[in-house]
């Protein structure tokens, strides 16, 4: 039997506030883009930056509520850890062209903000605080 992994782990900025839906099915789900940069010096000394947009999604699940709390504590300009994996979603655009999207389905968020207001080290696992509500 062969082994697979398919692990994201992502640290940056949330660029605007997670937007939040339901399904037809009545399930949560909260979707927003997370900015990851990276910067350097170039051959001449001059300081370069690269910043990288992904699309993150959370769901609500019959175990995890975690879609609601993302809605909750999550807002433009956080600074998070996200765990999740890469899936990649093809579906067909309105002028009939086939669309493909790359997303992250996150399995566990942390924020990383100083000022949380619940822990002492300005960390908190949203994964880990769904289970005190």
């Amino acid at each position: 039997m062969s082994r697979a992994l398919n692990k994201v782990q992502l640290i940056g900025h949330v660029g605007k506030d997670p937007e939040y839906t339901f399904t037809s099915g009545g399930t949560a789900v909260a979707t927003f883009r997370l900015a990851t940069s990276e910067s350097w010096k170039d051959k001449n000394g001059a300081l370069q930056e690269s910043t990288d947009w992904h699309t993150i999604v959370v769901w609500n699940s019959q175990y995890r509520n975690l879609a609601d709390i993302v809605h909750k504590m999550v807002h433009k300009g956080s600074r998070i850890y996200v765990e999740g994996k890469l899936k990649y979603r093809t579906f067909e655009s309105r002028d009939g062209s086939k669309r493909t999207v790359t997303e992250i389905i996150a399995d566990s968020i942390i924020l990383l903000d100083a000022k949380s207001a619940h822990t002492d080290t300005g960390t908190q696992s949203i994964s880990e605080e769904q289970n005190e509500e």
